[in-house]
């Protein structure tokens, strides 16, 4: 099962969903960095040296655990600290970046998703959606997805090319890094059929008529632009 993702540039990109193991293990992994803060700023103060917290000082230091995935994914672009550990990430099903409404609509519904019935809401919400999606991702426009490339990284990114490297397209310089990185995008988790819409595309940007495999003619063009931004 996969998620197919549309973005700006009409480029559809396939990612394999976060399974509801991955996610348990994340949201286990975030207890545990739970537990490690409360000890820190509670139990040592209490226990080791000896302090008297007032009722105000233990709400104010609980406050972080209770807005820790709103902030975690507004600034770590989609991910806790577990998600980080587990290599899932939230993404918007519409391509965009997920904007700071989307990951406070995801937050606030955590409390019917997760806290009630001991988060069975949201395994039967993701096992029956078909797109890994709990109650705060349908409501969100948001998703789950795996950040591990489905193809060796070595095959797309960019690599040091020899000094006697010739561009084969120059009218890849038509292109902004942004459309280079969404042909990396493609190449990393498409499908062949989504690397031969990518390449059409580029095709269609560039003005470029050639007979090469899509796959092979997206990695010259990933090449070409590589070297024509180095030398300018």
């Amino acid at each position: 099962m996969s998620v197919t993702i549309q973005t700006s540039q009409n480029v559809l990109l396939e990612y394999e969903p976060a399974s509801i193991g991955e996610r348990i293990m994340a949201t286990l992994i975030d207890y545990l960095v739970f537990i490690g803060w409360v000890l820190l700023v509670i139990f040592v103060p209490v226990g080791v040296l000896k302090l008297n917290p007032n009722t105000f000082y233990v709400v104010l230091m609980l406050l972080p655990l209770l807005f820790y995935d709103l902030i975690c994914e507004w600034q770590l672009n989609g991910q806790t600290l577990g998600k980080i550990a587990m290599d899932i990430r939230v993404v918007m099903l519409n391509g965009s970046q997920p904007s700071l409404g989307a990951y406070l609509i995801r937050w606030l519904l955590r409390i019917v998703d997760t806290r009630l019935l001991g988060g069975l809401v949201a395994v039967i919400a993701i096992a029956a959606n078909g797109k890994g999606q709990r109650l705060g991702d349908m409501a969100a426009g948001t998703t789950v997805v795996k950040t591990k490339a489905k193809v060796s990284l070595a095959d797309v990114t960019y690599q040091s090319l020899p000094e006697t490297y010739e561009v084969q397209f120059p009218d890849v310089r038509l292109l902004t890094d942004r459309d280079i990185q969404i042909v990396r995008e493609a190449m990393r988790r498409g499908s062949e059929a989504v690397v031969t819409r990518t390449a059409e595309r580029v095709k269609e940007v560039t003005g470029i008529r050639t007979d090469l495999p899509a796959r092979a003619f997206l990695k010259i063009v990933i090449d070409d632009y590589q070297t024509l931004a180095a030398r300018e």
